[in-house]
């Protein structure tokens, strides 16, 4: 039997579970309106397969990176310097790794961020700052890596294979609702429970995630085919670093949704750094990896919400996205309403506090927003985005997204964590004014490139 303050725990995630069940039962019971030929259902398969378990290896990390940190004696700015290296790296490197991953392979990508990722989880073995340094390095580069290089192996071995671009959308969903919602949950149980019931230590979760790593990376190695940007061999990583420029400056929709996608995503990566704190100020005694996958049911709900309103033909991503981008604001503006309002003074190695839990009910509907973002994201990348230059452009805007992040953490031990959620919401509120932006656009013109990278 769980003690009270766990059973808190399990009741919310076993509510927001239900939830999640019965919008899953309902999409199960509704008929296909497009019959699938078996060929496409094995490809979907296969690559929905290699997703999940580079999510995995991903979502395995997330709970215990600050508490690691904290395990091994750190302060919350030693901490912030570490998150910085990780996205420094990604910013610094991000453009370059999409560039070469458009000229050189999308297979090879992948493999190299199988590479980076198991070496960024075997330095957290060491206490050594440097070390530790060294894998935020690491994984800083697996992360432009995992946002680039899957999505647009995808989107290209679909069209070569000449699928039909609505099922593009179909298996964005179901890569979102498993890479990002199932495989999260049970990511953080199986964390929660390598760490609190088995008392493996926090860097457990980090050894199962290079286990997942390794054995995707086998699969990919023996099953994917290559793909390039422009099937070009004498294009160079600068004629497609400038090729992406281009496409940013000469198409407005572009721009707003690349900087859309920083704002969103900066407040995002953000909130991965705050939330541990603001749970937990006090050094309380909270379940990371429990709330961490309920935290993760909840986006698997925001998920499966997106799925069904973008099978709806008469709804357009661009304009539900502003409601999704003001009530992220919203939602991670609650920190900032429970400082206001004073907050209570937990005990060290107690429970979550009342104030705490408020701003958990903040965090699940911020959650769920993330869950309606990915996929609805990935369907206006693949309307306005070239597909010959797409890891370039959009690890272009991973520039001034790193910066965002960057700027909030190195100042997180100057400021309170109120104001860092501030910081977050006026990107948020950005967000929203630059998607009612795109949705004038792309209602005046429509889309400058279909999903092949061609002029309309």
């Amino acid at each position: 039997m769980p003690s009270r303050p766990q059973a808190y725990y399990w009741v919310q995630f076993g509510l927001i579970a239900i939830g999640c069940a019965m919008l899953e039962m309902q999409k199960m019971g509704t008929k296909e309106r497009v019959s699938m030929p078996q060929n496409f259902i094995s490809f979907r398969n296969g690559y929905l397969f290699v997703y999940s378990l580079m999510m995995a290896g991903d979502w395995l990390q997330g709970p215990y990176v600050y508490a690691l940190y904290q395990h091994y004696g750190y302060s919350t700015g030693d901490i912030g310097k570490l998150f910085i290296a990780g996205f420094g790296s990604s910013m610094i490197f991000g453009t370059v790794v999409g560039s070469m991953a458009d000229k050189y392979g999308r297979k090879n990508a992948a493999l190299t961020y199988v590479v980076t990722y198991i070496a960024s989880c075997i330095t957290k073995h060491w206490s050594d700052y440097g070390v530790l340094m060294l894998g935020r390095f690491f994984g800083g580069i697996a992360t432009s890596l995992l946002f680039t290089a899957f999505e647009s192996w995808l989107v290209s071995e679909h069209f070569k294979r000449g699928y039909e671009a609505e099922w593009l959308d179909k298996t964005f969903a179901k890569a979102i609702f498993l890479g990002n919602g199932l495989v999260s949950i049970v990511s953080g149980l199986l964390a929660n429970y390598l760490v609190t019931d088995m008392s493996l230590g926090p860097v457990a979760p980090f050894d199962a995630a290079a286990v997942f790593l390794a054995v995707g990376g086998v699969v990919i190695l023996f099953t994917w085919s290559e793909n390039k940007g422009d099937g070009s061999e004498h294009t160079s990583v600068q004629q497609g670093m400038k090729q992406a420029y281009d496409a940013i400056r000469n198409d407005k929709k572009v721009f707003y949704l690349g900087a859309m996608q920083s704002l969103f995503e900066a407040s995002m990566y953000s909130f991965v750094f705050l939330w541990t704190p603001a749970l937990g100020p006090n050094g309380e005694d909270i379940p990371h990896g429990m709330i961490f996958a309920t935290m993760m049911v909840a986006c698997m709900v925001g998920s499966s919400v997106a799925s069904r309103i973008m099978s709806r033909p008469d709804m357009k991503v661009e304009r539900y996205m502003q409601i999704v981008f003001l009530a992220s604001a919203a939602s991670l503006f609650v920190p900032v309403v429970v400082k206001f309002f004073g907050m209570g003074q937990g005990v060290p190695g107690g429970p979550i506090t009342f104030e705490g839990k408020v701003q958990m009910l903040g965090f699940l509907v911020f959650e769920a927003m993330v869950g309606v973002f990915w996929p609805s994201m990935m369907k206006m990348r693949s309307q306005y985005v070239p597909e010959e230059v797409r890891s370039t452009v959009m690890n272009f805007f991973r520039i001034p997204l790193n910066l965002f992040v960057c700027v909030i953490l190195y100042n997180v031990a100057l400021f309170p964590l109120s104001a860092m959620f501030a910081m977050c919401t006026l990107f948020l509120v950005l967000a929203a004014m630059l998607q009612q932006r795109l949705e004038v656009l792309s209602t005046a013109a429509g889309p400058k490139f279909t999903a092949l990278g061609v002029k309309a």
